[in-house]
């Protein structure tokens, strides 16, 4: 853990030291999503294996680059590809970002991704508002030595995702004609996608949606004093009583669909943060 502790760090000098913004709010996007970032006023932009120790992308539409820019008058940091516990990252890896962020300064994460739905009322393409989280992976990223300037050894987790930027989310999308209905998203570790019997479990134990991502992230965010916003784009519909094989090709297609409503959306988020608090 010390050694993770001073690759964030110098990962964090050396993008200080190529651009002097200093982000409020970070953007964390998911499979598919990647455009969502194309908005910002890009002041400078690095690939991912410029960054001193920064984990690579290995996963199809994550393109592994980090832009600075701005929106409106909302200094930001775009991550244009995540990482995975499946590929074979460290929960420590898979958090990077967040840590870059909090050294960065920012204050603000919101991250986006693709989720299969389980709720029978979801249809492919929606969007929802995460409200929760239930973390099904086995890790954990806060695990091992804990650096109290870092956050608290026992961060309280029973308001994660920010009630503020909810209410914020739901009026903005009302006023671009679009629905957000709020849900509870399941991480799982993945890459194996799920049997009918565990979407039966995950449905009774009130998963409105599932994903291979973003507990992680959003872990180390809530340690880090983030405040989080989430929002999943259902790229297919897990249903356990009529199965139907999910390919990524599927999934990226989908989310391609999506993706302009949810750049509306995630750009009008970013836009009418409160920057001066």
């Amino acid at each position: 853990m010390p050694e993770f502790w001073k690759h964030v760090e110098a990962a964090a000098a050396f993008i200080r030291d190529r651009s002097p913004l200093r982000p409020v709010a970070g953007l964390l996007t998911g499979t598919g999503l990647g455009d969502c970032a194309e908005a910002i006023d890009v002041h400078h932009g690095l690939d991912y294996d410029e960054i001193p120790h920064f984990p690579r992308s290995t996963v199809e539409s994550h393109r592994g680059r980090l832009l600075l820019g701005r929106l409106q008058d909302c200094p930001v940091v775009a991550f244009q590809g995540r990482f995975h516990l499946y590929e074979g990252y460290s929960p420590q890896d898979v958090t990077f970002p967040v840590r870059i962020l909090q050294h960065l300064g920012a204050r603000y994460l919101l991250v986006t991704n693709a989720a299969g739905g389980l709720n029978p009322n979801h249809r492919a393409g929606d969007i929802m508002l995460i409200a929760d989280h239930i973390n099904l992976t086995g890790e954990n990223p806060l695990v091992g030595p804990n650096r109290p300037d870092w956050g608290l050894r026992f961060p309280d987790m029973s308001r994660v995702y920010d009630p503020e930027l909810m209410d914020r989310a739901r009026a903005i999308a009302g006023d671009l004609g679009q629905t957000l209905p709020a849900g509870v998203y399941a991480g799982l570790k993945g890459p194996s996608l799920e049997t009918p019997a565990e979407l039966r479990f995950l449905r009774a134990i009130g998963a409105d949606a599932v994903g291979l991502s973003t507990v992680q992230e959003v872990i180390a965010a809530v340690h880090a004093g983030l405040r989080i916003l989430g929002l999943s784009v259902i790229t297919n519909i897990a249903d356990p009583d009529a199965p139907a094989p999910a390919t990524v090709e599927e999934i990226i297609a989908v989310a391609d669909r999506a993706a302009p409503r949810l750049k509306q959306l995630v750009i009008a988020i970013l836009e009418q943060l409160p920057t001066d608090e």
